[in-house]
């Protein structure tokens, strides 16, 4: 049996996979990897060519060893960091305070190296709170100020300007692509549980769907098999004393069709086929066996073909006729009290009808089931007012099936002058997968 629920579920839940298709949260990981990638290399150059200058321009001095030493710190301890990982722990707030340390520090003994400053921007920036960052960020800015102040001499604006302008350009940039990435990451969020609650939608409509063709299948082939045998054992047990020969011809009815119930139990349990289809039979001979087996002492059934398709009809066609067929007659069988009933196939070129009429009781059909009324055609409407389906599964069943494959009911009845049950499927276009 092919599961459509399951392919249904498997594709909704293979959608809402986060990881599909590239998404911005993974954009975003990169870019931070990338500008990491970059303030580390950009530290290490600066505080390289901050040891290089301060070496060539003082060379051997009483405080050039401890210049060293404190860059050798330094960058050990900037090599520590990612070590600790991102979040802001106890131990990565005494690492952030050791490396500024040591880096005001070294400038209090070499100006030169206050460039440094720039990566720790970003360092500081990724560690702290906004407002906590904000605050080193502006530390930071106001030793670089002082230490290229104590280099020029005097008092450069370009000195007072700059380095305030470039830390209010860094933070403004470093605080803008968090907010970004914050809000693209939350539309992610967004989808991504979107996706998951289409995703379980689609699992659950495909479930009842799948729910509503399986209780048609059982309606059309267990129910009305068991629905049978007990009115054929409840006459037999009628007739026992008064006509043993009518009674035992009722038993052995009743013990075909559970016969033939079994099997379509069977073909059930395998693939939903119906048992008379199974076999490789076409739907003309399927109808006639259908018919042979519903005929009995108080039921004719004939059977009548008119034309034959131009290709060989769908297997879901051929399925949805023999199902139809079987549930007006069981609806013929157990309501209308009838003594023939006629099955009438007729093969058009676009389209493919089926009639069954009875000579029973009859009853008055609902308008949208009359032709020549709004919608008389549709198949759409409730059970009959009069209460011959009302108890069963029948008519709404054969609607169901008709409206899944774009086809229409039309039921022609009044009392005591038979009922005429006409369903037409086109043949214009494939007809769709079951739900």
């Amino acid at each position: 049996m092919r599961d459509t629920t399951d392919d249904a579920a498997r594709d909704a839940v293979r959608d809402a996979e986060p990881n599909a298709e590239p998404n911005g949260e993974d954009a975003d990981r990169d870019a931070l990897t990338t500008l990491t990638v970059v303030m580390h290399t950009a530290f290490f150059v600066l505080l390289g060519a901050s040891l290089a200058r301060y070496l060539a321009r003082h060379g051997p001095e009483p405080r050039t060893p401890w210049v060293i030493a404190l860059s050798v710190l330094l960058a050990a301890l900037y090599v520590l960091g990612p070590a600790l990982g991102a979040r802001l722990t106890a131990r990565r707030m005494i690492w952030l305070g050791a490396v500024v340390a040591t880096w005001a520090a070294l400038v209090a003994l070499a100006p030169s190296f206050a460039w440094c400053a720039v990566p720790l921007f970003y360092t500081g920036l990724r560690t702290l709170p906004p407002r906590a960052a904000v605050t080193l960020v502006a530390l930071l800015t106001a030793l670089v100020v002082a230490a290229q102040l104590k280099l020029a001499g005097w008092a450069d604006p370009n000195v007072l300007l700059a380095p305030p302008a470039v830390a209010a350009i860094a933070t403004a940039v470093f605080v803008t692509t968090e907010r970004q990435s914050a809000r693209r990451r939350a539309l992610i969020d967004d989808l991504v549980r979107t996706r998951r609650v289409l995703a379980a939608t689609e699992r659950r409509e495909g479930m009842l769907a799948e729910r509503e063709r399986l209780a048609r299948e059982i309606h059309d082939t267990v129910a009305q098999g068991l629905s049978s045998q007990r009115m054929l054992l409840q006459a037999a047990d009628r007739l026992w004393e008064t006509d043993p020969d009518t009674a035992r011809s009722h038993v052995r009815t009743a013990a075909s069709v559970a016969e033939h119930n079994l099997a379509e139990a069977r073909r059930f349990v395998h693939d939903l086929t119906p048992a008379d289809l199974a076999s490789g039979a076409g739907l003309r001979d399927a109808l006639a066996a259908l018919a042979a087996r519903e005929t009995d002492a108080a039921l004719t059934v004939r059977l009548h073909t008119e034309g034959a398709p131009a290709a060989p009809l769908p297997a879901l066609v051929e399925s949805a006729v023999l199902r139809i067929a079987q549930g007006a007659l069981a609806n013929v069988r157990e309501h209308a009290a009838a003594g023939t009933a006629t099955i009438t196939l007729t093969c058009l070129d676009d389209q493919i009808v089926l009639d069954v009429a009875d000579d029973g009781r009859g009853f008055t059909p609902d308008p949208l089931d009359t032709p020549g009324t709004p919608g008389g055609t549709s198949g759409t409407s409730g059970t009959s007012r009069h209460g011959r389906d009302i108890r069963g599964h029948g008519l709404p069943a054969i609607r169901a099936r008709l409206r899944q494959l774009g086809g229409t009911l039309t039921i022609e009845s009044a009392p005591g002058e038979g009922t005429v049950l006409s369903a037409a499927i086109p043949l214009t276009s494939p007809p769709p997968e079951p739900q």
